[in-house]
């Protein structure tokens, strides 16, 4: 599991997946959100704008991530 040191309350979804070097820009970002490629505390979520706050747990193609 990846740790994610949030700088502030949340991160959106994108910039996390970005931030990562999971995706290599925020239009491939926004495509796997809406395809259902990404999962937000166990189930898949399409929202692009997602505020991911401490706690919560991303999964993205083999990767889990633990926002801390």
């Amino acid at each position: 599991m990846t740790e994610f040191k949030l700088e502030g309350d949340y991160i959106p979804m994108i910039q996390l997946l970005k931030a990562l070097n999971l995706v290599q820009t925020g239009g491939e970002a926004q495509i796997v959100v809406e395809d259902g490629e990404v999962k937000y505390n166990g189930q898949v979520d399409y929202r692009k704008r997602l505020k991911v706050k401490q706690g919560d747990i991303v999964e993205f193609r083999g990767t889990t991530i633990k926002a801390i």
